[in-house]
């Protein structure tokens, strides 16, 4: 291996490392507030994304529904198809895309304001139509990707998950969810296993 390669390697890690030290620092607390009280309050919450957004919007609705906050991940393929007709107005559309404007969200954020239901948008850019018709906005402000060609949805796929991480930790302790019932939900593997035993 070149030793410039490595040296990549050692640069991305402390890109990511920065990426992720200042998530809470780019969100506006007021915000991260609302976004706690609605994902707390909801009927049901939905996740929607494209690409490695995508990835992150799918494994936070699996994290939302380990503590029991009914969460179901949306492909903007099958959400324009009728799978929004999922959503009511009680409920929540988590919608993620660094530059707010990606093309295929457009419709399903127009359907989301339609039926009334609540629109979190996570978004770098305050200026794009996620943003402007977003209910709660929740800014990342990522410095540089990760990657040599600063391309790659690393440092912000970074971001993104420890933002939804840390909405995790604080619907944890908003909503009382017990280890206990997660020891119910999650029976399977080691995690299952030390939580389970008798």
């Amino acid at each position: 291996m070149k030793s410039t390669s490595y040296e990549a390697a050692l640069l991305s890690v402390a890109a990511e490392k920065e990426a992720v030290g200042s998530v809470l620092d780019s969100v506006d607390r007021e915000s991260f507030e609302r976004a706690v009280d609605a994902l707390a309050g909801c009927r049901r919450i939905m996740t929607c994304a494209s690409g490695s957004s995508g990835v992150a919007a799918k494994k936070f609705a699996h994290s939302l529904c380990c503590i029991e906050r009914g969460a179901m991940f949306i492909p903007p393929s099958e959400a324009v198809h009728g799978g929004l007709g999922g959503l009511k107005r009680e409920d929540c559309l988590v919608m993620v895309s660094r530059g707010g404007k990606t093309v295929e969200l457009l419709p399903i954020i127009e359907v989301c304001k339609k039926k009334g239901a609540v629109l979190i948008a996570v978004t770098e850019n305050p200026d794009s139509p996620l943003a402007e018709n977003a209910d709660i906005v929740l800014r990342l402000n990522i410095k540089k990707e990760s990657d040599p060609l600063g391309l790659m949805a690393t440092s912000s796929f970074i971001a993104t998950i420890a933002l939804f991480d840390a909405l995790l930790s604080a619907l944890i302790e908003e909503t009382g969810f017990t280890r206990e019932q997660f020891a119910l939900i999650h029976p399977g593997g080691a995690v299952g296993e030390l939580l389970n035993r008798k």
